[in-house]
């Protein structure tokens, strides 16, 4: 390599930036290089604008610890622009003489990394590449990623003006559809799924901004505007099966279009928002921010599962893998807007219970630490039936399947 051509800047002069993030792009010889932040802090300047082809070793770019430290980028640029040294017929990135590591990442990483194939498949699809869910290494987005979402997004179910979902169906017969939890999608109900194939036609409807489903800026994700979404998912009545906040949905669905819900399922629901669960969603929703998926996974995991569960190291380490491929594929954004529609729904259908008269079965565990009160839930429902879990979290779906199958077999037949 004897030089290069910038391509593109992901950060814009100003922005935070943490170690790793991708802040360039360059092309030598057809190839595409992604240049990633050595250290975390701020992009303070721009020496090489885009599209300006340069010799290996000229310096491209600048960041610094802090936002506001003196910075003279011309006195900089004399000293790092080497040039003549030709960097060894390589890219390379390095802290300028005599500094310190960055300072601490900031809350929100600038730019998930995305493999220069992709980068070229994104712009022939015309798709965003940052949309895409990453399978590789630390999330980075792979040629094929991009070219199955840009198939996914052809796929996509209209369901309000400029808002269409990604509904997940397989299977024939009565429509069961499924609404998944707080944070988590479709592959909440990943041990319940092959059994309803087997008789239903199964809807699994990712909420927005979940998955591949459209994630409109507001402010509040309200539980009322996710139950009007799923029912314009599909046409007719349904089997409504939701889980936690999906539980919460479904209500909404049962309650405002009565006449679109042959029956309900509600794992876990609650009515009221705890303490314990606002703190674990806040914490969460902060976490998704600052942490990679598999350390998200990690601290959710002890709130999700029973210590029965947490005790076989093999089940803990594969459920943190699979976990972390369901919280990769929900944004900080979205946590923020449905954490707030879970707040300002929070006891505004307490009273409301007892006008329901879909036949329900309500899944509890006794041993779930976020919604302790699922048994209150089917109390307050007329003729509710009652699946109770001991030894399981509030997972208890994907911990204990066999349990909550065999009730939920039952209670749809």
């Amino acid at each position: 390599m004897e030089e290069g051509t910038v391509l593109q800047w992901p950060v814009s002069v100003g922005d935070s930036v943490a170690k790793g993030d991708v802040v360039l792009v360059i092309e030598s010889e057809k190839n595409e290089a992604d240049v990633e932040a050595p250290s975390s802090g701020f992009f303070r300047h721009v020496y090489v604008e885009v599209g300006d082809t340069v010799p290996c070793g000229t310096l491209l770019g600048a960041i610094t610890e802090t936002a506001d430290e003196p910075f003279d980028c011309d006195a900089f640029h004399a000293a790092e622009n080497r040039p003549e040294e030709k960097a060894g017929g390589r890219l390379e990135v390095r802290p300028a003489a005599g500094d310190a590591p960055g300072a601490p990442a900031p809350a929100a990483r600038t730019a998930r990394p995305v493999a220069p194939a992709a980068r070229a498949a994104a712009r022939k699809l015309g798709v965003d590449p940052q949309a895409a869910p990453g399978t590789g290494p630390g999330g980075r987005v792979t040629k094929e990623d991009v070219e199955a979402f840009a198939v996914a997004r052809e796929a996509l179910v209209p369901v309000a003006e400029g808002v269409a979902l990604e509904v997940l169906a397989a299977g024939a017969g009565d429509p069961v559809v499924l609404l998944p939890g707080f944070g988590t999608d479709a592959s909440a109900f990943a041990r319940q799924t092959p059994l309803l194939v087997e008789r239903f036609r199964v809807l699994a409807v990712n909420p927005r901004g979940v998955g591949l489903s459209d994630g409109p800026e507001a402010d509040v994700y309200e539980v009322a505007r996710t139950a009007a979404d799923a029912a314009a998912a599909w046409e007719g009545a349904a089997h409504v099966v939701g889980a936690s906040l999906g539980a919460a949905a479904a209500l909404e669905l049962a309650l405002g279009h009565p006449g679109r819900v042959k029956s309900l399922t509600l794992v876990t629901p609650f009515v009221e928002v705890g303490a314990r669960l606002a703190a674990v969603a806040d914490a969460w929703r902060r976490l998704a921010a600052e942490a990679c998926p598999e350390t998200l996974a990690t601290a959710l995991l002890p709130w999700l599962f029973s210590p029965g569960f947490l005790a076989d190291e093999s089940a803990r380490a594969r459920t943190v893998r699979g976990l972390a491929q369901t919280v990769s594929r929900v944004p900080a954004a979205t946590l923020d807007r449905m954490c707030a529609g879970m707040l300002r729904w929070s006891g505004t259908r307490t009273t409301d219970l007892a006008s329901l008269s879909v036949p329900t079965l309500v899944v509890a565990a006794g041993e779930d630490l976020l919604t302790p009160g699922a048994e209150a839930v089917a109390d307050a429902i007329p003729n509710a039936r009652v699946l109770r879990v001991p030894a399981a979290g509030h997972a208890v779906g994907l911990e204990a399947p066999d349990a909550v199958n065999e009730a939920l077999a039952a209670h749809l037949g």
